[in-house]
């Protein structure tokens, strides 16, 4: 459903120039489970944000579900963002003055679909994620580990065809990252892919499949140890 071809992404200021992407070629399947794992300033990030359509790059092509998005127009790449993507993002990046139900809706608000069916699909995202007591707090009000289910909830909620996952347990205690990963084996087990940047070798080691980067570059494949784990190809 995902493929990067010598995919590459500069980063200029002044005369000076940072590769953050070299040549990254990469492959995902439906309903894949793939974590991504390299040190600080290896180029995670800036994957997960060309591949979530939130950067461009500088060259090479990217195809998602059989569409050429290198050289789409930038209304028609947010519209894909918002009907094929969902993000969760380290930090929450929750609205603090929005309830729960309304940071959860506002994904769909962008879709402009029509009131009953948001309140369907955010009554099903809150419930999938164990928030359905939750519905009018604001994010002040919840623990971190609530906060990341929030933010799983508002990520479900547009359907995606694949999700993705910025150090989704980074800022929480065990328990809470436990649940929360969970939680991400029960989303893909529906058929929805992953994508993940961790740091965790534990983490990575729940994903179907670890890719490694250094320095911008691909460096290393391999298949994690996972019962019934499918291994497809990377390029």
């Amino acid at each position: 459903m995902l493929e990067l071809d010598t995919v590459s992404k500069v980063y200029r200021s002044g005369l000076v120039q940072t590769h953050a992407l070299r040549d990254v070629s990469l492959r995902i399947a439906s309903g894949e489970f793939v974590a991504v794992m390299g040190p600080s300033g290896s180029g995670k990030t800036t994957l997960l944000n060309i591949v979530g359509l939130l950067e461009r790059f500088e060259s090479g092509r990217y195809h998602l579900d059989g569409e050429d998005l290198s050289d789409l127009s930038d209304e028609r790449l947010s519209r894909l963002r918002n009907e094929k993507l969902g993000f969760i993002f380290q930090s929450f990046n929750l609205i603090h003055d929005l309830t729960v139900f309304e940071n959860v809706e506002l994904p769909l608000r962008y879709r402009r679909l029509k009131a009953r069916e948001r309140h369907r699909r955010v009554a099903a995202a809150l419930e999938q994620t164990g928030l359905s007591a939750r519905t009018d707090h604001l994010p002040a009000q919840l623990s971190g580990g609530q906060q990341q289910r929030v933010a799983i909830a508002r990520a479900l909620v547009g359907e995606p065809r694949l999700l993705l996952a910025d150090e989704p347990t980074g800022n929480l205690d065990s328990m809470a990252a436990h649940d929360v990963v969970r939680m991400l084996e029960q989303i893909n087990a529906r058929g929805t892919a992953v994508l993940m940047v961790t740091h965790s070798q534990e983490l990575a080691q729940r994903a179907n499949r670890t890719i490694y980067l250094l320095d911008g570059q691909l460096t290393d494949f391999t298949v994690a140890a996972k019962p019934g784990a499918a291994v497809h190809a990377v390029a």
